[in-house]
Order: C-alpha cells, then sequence, then structure tokens
C-alpha cells in the first residue's frame, strides 16, 4: 500500500500558494456584502389610517404579503392623508411608507421634502352627500352652508378647498366643520349638518350606509371632465347606475364623480431593493377590478403630482426584477448587490490563477533545488583539493555527504515530482564517487 504522502499533489503547498487568494476574495466578498450596497433591512414602519378605516385594512393586506419574505411592517395608525404626509417627510420619523391622497402635495415641495412616489393605487373619489329639497348642480350653491370636512389630519379639508376656490366659494362663505365620518352622518341625518364631505374607497361602511340612505343625496359633478383639466391629480370616474343596489336600482341614474387617487409614498431613503418587493405586493392586493377600476390598472404610475422613483418606473416597465422572476427574495437581492463585485473578482482571479500555479510548482521544487547548494559547497571543497591533508578533507567531505543525504531521503513531494528528487540523490552520489576516485585514485 501507497503512504499518503506519495500524493500526486501536495494538500499543504495548495494550501500555502491558493491560501491567500482565497482569504483575499473572501475577505472582498464580506466587506462588498456590508459596504457596496448595504443589504435592505427586515423591518419597514407604515403609516396607514384611522383605526377600522380602508387605509389600515389594506396596510394589514401588505403585512401579511409582505411577511411571507421575512419582512415586517409595523403599522402606526394616523388621522389619514396630511398626517401621513408629515411623518414620511418628518426627518425625525421613523416612519418610511404610507397612503397619501393625490393632490395633498406638489412635485416640488415633494422634492425638496425627499418624498418619492411608488404609484397610485386606487380611485378614492371625493364623495359630497348633502340633505336638500331640490337637486343641487353647482360648488356655489353650497354657501351658508354647514360643511363637514373630516378631522384634522385627512386630506379631505385641502382638496374640497381647492374645489370651493375654483367655484369662487372663500372658507367665510361656508361653515366648516371637522368632525369624523361616523359623528358627522349622525349629524348629516339629525339636521345638524347641510353637507358631508368624505374621501374613501367604496368598501367604506359609512359610504354604504349614506348611499343607500333614502333621505340624502350625492352630489354630481357634471363639470367633471373640468375639474380634471384645471386639476391634474384628479380622475373623471363615473359610478354606474344599479351598481349599489341592482335590486333597488340605486344610485338611479349614473353619478360623475371626481376623484384623486391613493398613492404609496415613500422617503427617498427606502432601500431600493424593497420598492420592487412592495409593488409585487401592491399588485396583488390592488389589481383586482372595482367601482371604478379595471382589471390590472392599479398599481399605476399615472396620478400621481409626486416624481415617481427610478426603481418603480423601471417595476411598471420591465415587471419585477430579473433574479426575483425565480429566487427568493434574499437570495435575488444577494445576487443583484453582489454581480459587480463577482465581476471584478472574476478579473481578479484570471491573472491570479496564472500566477499561483506555477508559485505551488516553485515551492515543491524548491525542497529538492535548495539542497543543491550543500552539494555545491562540496564540489567546492574538493575541487580546491591539494596533496596536503587529502584524506582529512575527503572524509569530512563524505561525511557532510552522509548527512545531506539523509536529509534528503526524508524530503516528501508530489509523485509528479519525484523526478527532481531522484535526480539530486543520483547527483550525491556522482559526487560522493569523485571524492572516493580522489581519495584511492588507483
Amino acid at each position: 500500500m501507497p503512504k499518503i504522502e506519495f500524493t500526486r499533489v501536495s494538500i499543504r503547498d495548495l494550501l500555502v500558494a491558493f491560501g491567500p487568494m482565497t482569504l483575499v476574495v473572501a475577505l472582498v466578498c464580506i466587506v462588498a456584502y456590508k459596504l457596496v450596497d448595504p443589504a435592505p433591512p427586515r423591518v419597514i414602519d407604515f403609516s396607514t389610517g384611522p383605526d377600522d378605516s380602508a387605509y389600515q385594512r389594506l396596510a394589514n393586506q401588505y403585512v401579511q404579503d409582505l411577511a411571507k419574505n421575512d419582512i415586517t411592517v409595523r403599522l402606526q395608525a394616523s388621522q389619514g392623508s396630511q398626517e401621513n404626509l408629515q411623518r414620511i417627510s418628518d426627518p425625525d420619523s421613523i416612519i418610511e411608507l404610507g397612503f397619501v391622497q393625490s393632490g395633498s402635495t406638489d412635485a416640488e415641495e415633494a422634492e425638496s421634502k425627499g418624498l418619492v412616489s411608488l404609484g397610485s393605487l386606487f380611485y378614492e373619489p371625493l364623495w359630497v352627500f348633502y340633505k336638500s329639497k331640490k337637486e343641487l348642480t353647482s360648488i356655489a350653491e353650497f354657501k351658508g352652508k354647514r360643511i363637514n370636512v373630516g378631522t384634522e389630519g385627512m386630506g379631505v379639508a385641502r382638496l374640497f378647498k381647492q374645489i370651493m376656490s375654483a367655484n369662487d366659494v372663500g372658507e367665510s362663505d361656508v361653515e366648516l366643520q371637522r368632525l369624523d365620518n361616523e359623528a358627522a352622518a349622525e349629524a348629516l341625518a339629525a339636521g345638524k349638518l347641510d353637507a358631508l364631505v368624505m374621501v374613501s374607497a367604496p368598501d367604506s361602511p359609512v359610504l354604504q350606509e349614506l348611499l343607500r340612505s333614502p333621505d340624502v343625496k350625492l352630489f354630481n359633478f357634471n363639470q367633471a371632465e373640468a375639474y380634471t383639466r384645471r386639476f391634474p391629480f384628479l380622475s373623471h370616474v363615473v359610478l354606474p347606475r344599479g351598481i349599489v343596489d341592482f335590486g333597488k336600482n340605486i344610485p338611479a341614474n349614473d353619478v360623475h364623480l371626481i376623484s384623486p387617487t391613493a398613492t404609496l409614498v415613500a422617503h427617498e431613503s427606502l432601500h431600493p431593493a424593497l420598492i420592487g418587493l412592495i409593488l409585487q405586493s401592491a399588485q396583488k392586493i390592488h389589481g383586482r377590478a372595482g367601482w371604478f377600476s379595471r382589471q390590472a390598472e392599479f398599481p399605476s404610475d399615472r396620478y400621481t403630482e409626486i416624481p415617481v422613483t427610478r426603481q418603480a418606473e423601471k417595476f411598471y416597465k420591465n415587471g419585477p426584477p430579473f433574479f426575483q422572476r425565480y429566487l427568493s427574495f434574499w437570495l435575488a437581492n444577494f445576487l443583484e448587490r453582489m454581480w459587480v463585485v463577482l465581476l471584478a473578482l472574476g478579473a481578479l482571479i484570471l491573472p491570479l490563477s496564472k500566477i499561483i500555479p506555477p508559485l505551488y510548482v516553485w515551492r515543491i521544487r524548491s525542497r529538492v533545488y535548495r539542497w543543491y547548494g550543500q552539494l555545491r559547497l562540496v564540489e567546492h571543497a574538493i575541487e580546491e583539493l591539494g596533496e596536503q591533508n587529502r584524506d582529512l578533507v575527503c572524509q569530512q567531505q563524505l561525511k557532510a555527504l552522509d548527512e545531506l543525504e539523509g536529509k534528503v531521503n526524508h524530503i516528501s513531494v508530489p509523485l509528479a515530482y519525484a523526478e527532481e528528487l531522484y535526480g539530486l540523490r543520483s547527483h550525491i552520489q556522482f559526487v560522493r564517487k569523485r571524492i572516493l576516485y580522489l581519495q584511492n585514485p588507483a
């Protein structure tokens, strides 16, 4: 049985030759993993809306969907769109994401506050309910009325004031109140309010109750198309006849409405890798057809005055990142972050691969070749041999050769380099014979 040291390669020398390069490559990978593009966080702080609101219900769906990729979404209730906007733009706030009603700000203000849009999610029509014996056809007819525009922090007041201003109705011309929608609906029913203004998705319980109330009328924006030209963040939508209740034919006619959209707004510090993942969740949550939207109409990069971030634009154009289509989010993110480093390492490994093998060969052969120096000293000693002390010098050099040969016999080299080892042994024997001849020329 051959001994274990009689191998084709030397593991020890391989480690010495390739070890430093492997260590450098590993260190580069580790440093790059930490610094080149930091890994996305596993926690997102999300500002929603009032308790039991549509915003909060939708945010809970994001919690469930993102949890599938080990992302924790921490929800924080708010009064609504305006408060969400303030939280996201506050540099001292931990909130990075929230629902914001379109028209709540403008592009310049959003950019100065570091706000970016991930896109619009769904229509949120402006519902104006009122109690009156006659049909109102113009916002100007609401002069002198008691109108509820929602609590502080909601975006309804800002929007309705813009609508009033476009109709030459000032704040002094009406009595604005700031009740929550449930309290306002009760006040309207009791005659303590003349009108209730709200922005909501159709699934709001308060909205459903108001739409079915026979004593409450829904204002029909006959000039809806003109409003969308004046205010680009608004859309013209139609509440179709009978969609609330087919049997009772509610509403009895098509109702024209103007609608901002709920947009998903983030602070520019939100990690870019999370944007694609969040938008994949948005597609599942908001992609279905509804009262006002077609299948797959949302999420969309339209209907928002806040600039859509570059990563979101790329998502809308090309879909999810390539690796995320086939791999888990975290593995895909690792490859997306590291591909530049991997290319650089490839460029580094190529020249190193031409240097390391010769280095390994040199290390193996140096075990043999370094003994040739001692053998050359023996030859040098006998080349200067004179008649005086000939026997003594020859005996000393023969002893030196014996010691040298003993050391050489303990050299271990891979089988592929055995030729050099046996060559050294034959050269030692050659020098020994030469000394013996000089010692006894006859």
